[in-house]
């Protein structure tokens, strides 16, 4: 059972790894700086227990406790239990979910493993916005894509903005980076994906009429300067996804929501 620690000072070192998370310069989940990966409420912190991502410690309201102490029964950490003032003044606002769990990042999947069994996988490019990016994942989650592959300016999937956006499906959908970013993208064609490229261009079929593979890779760009032509030209096809007239394009979590609804309609 996890052991409930009674946190009332806010200069406890023990709740050292979830303070200041709104100062930029000292965040702990940065990739660069004390490699944290964290989890804000409920429903994210369970999706965590059930990840490959395991939780060294908790901190969070007593309701918070009482909500998750079965769910913890069996696991040897501690849940650090403050009222709702002391954790606002610990973390550096008011978090309204009132619990957070953080564990160490596993290191980074390999490439080549991570695809060698998968049927659809989405590929992203520039696509830097992390809500977009925690959006992206809970599409992906819900749609049936096996994996996440990163080419290259992306932001950080392990974002605190960006797990939470993802309902904690960031944890559970697995990732990896493409090596090499475009000339990567040949690995997948000759692991016997169809590396379909997202555009709005007019004269491009719909994605509809393009999926034919048996394994696919749907590629995504950033929202505005979208897929570079480096990127398109490495795909097999580029493929739109029809719209009216006087929209060229979609937010790029939804135009992905809409293209792996595709695959699924259509395998």
């Amino acid at each position: 059972m996890a052991v409930v620690v009674e946190v009332d000072s806010v200069a406890d070192p023990r709740v050292d790894d979830f303070r200041d998370l709104k100062a930029a310069d000292r965040r702990p989940d940065r990739p660069g700086g004390r490699g944290l990966v964290i989890a804000e409420g409920t429903v994210v912190v369970r999706r965590m227990l059930d990840s490959p991502f395991r939780p060294h410690a908790l901190l969070g309201v007593d309701k918070r406790w009482r909500e998750l102490a079965a769910e913890l029964a069996g696991l040897d950490i501690p849940f650090y239990r403050a009222s709702a003032e002391v954790m606002a003044e610990v973390v550096g606002f008011h978090l309204n979910r009132g619990v957070l769990a953080v564990a160490h990042r596993p290191p980074e999947r390999d490439f080549a493993e991570l695809v060698a069994d998968a049927a659809t996988v989405a590929v992203l490019e520039g696509v830097n916005d992390h809500e977009n990016l925690g959006a992206m994942f809970r599409n992906a989650a819900g749609l049936g894509v096996d994996a996440v592959l990163f080419g290259e300016r992306c932001a950080d999937p392990l974002y605190r903005r960006s797990v939470r956006v993802s309902m904690g499906h960031v944890l559970r959908v697995p990732f990896a980076r493409v090596p090499c970013w475009p000339d990567g993208l040949g690995e997948l064609r000759r692991g016997g994906f169809q590396v379909i490229a997202l555009s709005p261009d007019p004269d491009a079929p719909t994605l509809a009429a393009a999926l034919t593979g048996e394994r696919v890779a749907l590629l995504l760009g950033a929202e505005g300067p979208g897929l570079t032509e480096e990127a398109m030209a490495a795909s097999d096809v580029r493929a739109r996804i029809p719209m009216s007239a006087g929209t060229d394009s979609l937010n790029v979590a939804t135009a992905a929501a809409m293209a792996f609804y595709e695959r699924v309609r259509a395998s």
